[in-house]
């Protein structure tokens, strides 16, 4: 990836080469997650419990099926991301936008927070979205409380973070209830300084956001973040607005690491 040209990385599907517990599992003398489970204890690759009570969303395949094919190019985006800007960053703090809704932000922001986590980057997953928040949703937790109670000033960040796994240093902020002003709440100083303090507890921070056609509010966040991958949808995202997108972002002064290509 290179961030001056900002390159294009397709996310669509892949085939791996079939395994044991594939061929078990196509027998139906096992379930996949009878699988996956003693293999990720073996090799400190906790894998999570998909739906039901305490399970995540079907949209957070990193976590429930990390060897999906569907995830290998998020692990080849980590890979460029660690490479060539998560070392070089002043600000290891990065916007996941889009420039339209249903292009799959939520989706990116939560997978590739889960893949960063179990590459050992103690990780933090902010919804910023405090107009239509979908990452408590994703993460099965509660969110009467959460970013919007951080920036009112009636909640402390280490009491609204949540860890996801004890074998995953994987955290989420959620956006909390939809507030009256979530545009005025971005624009304070105070969320300035939470994200900064946040950059200094974890490795890696991945903000969720609103459309950015839409609303300001993605244009804000990103800025605060200083860097930003832009994402578009196959047959659904309009060129004039992904370049609208483009040239709002960068005339804020923010570092555009480059495009993805949802086909997932």
């Amino acid at each position: 990836m290179n961030p001056e040209a900002n390159d294009q990385i397709e996310i669509t599907t892949s085939k791996r080469a079939p395994t044991y517990g594939d061929g078990v599992v196509a027998l139906n003398a096992t379930r996949q997650e009878d699988v996956d489970f003693p293999l990720g204890q073996q090799f400190a690759y906790p894998t999570l419990a998909r739906g039901g009570c305490d399970g995540v969303d079907d949209a957070v395949v990193a976590a429930y099926a990390p060897q999906s094919a569907a995830i290998e190019p998020l692990r080849a985006l980590r890979c460029q991301l660690m490479l060539r800007w998560l070392n070089l960053a002043p600000r290891r703090m990065l916007a996941v936008t889009s420039p339209g809704a249903r292009e799959g932000r939520s989706w990116l922001a939560a997978n590739l927070a889960t893949v960063f986590a179990q590459a050992g980057q103690p990780t933090l997953l902010i919804d910023t979205d405090m107009r239509a928040p979908s990452q408590h949703r994703l993460f099965n937790l509660d969110n009467s409380v959460g970013l919007s109670s951080l920036l009112t000033a009636r909640a402390s960040g280490r009491d609204l973070f949540r860890r996801i796994h004890p074998q995953l240093e994987l955290f989420v902020l959620p956006s909390g209830m939809v507030p009256p002003n979530p545009q005025e709440l971005l624009l304070q100083s105070l969320f300035e300084t939470v994200l900064e303090r946040f950059a200094q507890l974890f490795s890696v921070v991945v903000l969720d956001t609103p459309p950015a056609m839409s609303c300001a509010d993605a244009q804000i966040v990103a800025a605060r973040a200083g860097s930003a991958v832009l994402l578009s949808r196959r047959n659904r995202t309009r060129v004039s607005g992904l370049r609208d997108t483009m040239r709002c972002l960068t005339d804020s002064g923010v570092h555009l690491l480059g495009s993805i290509v949802n086909d997932y």
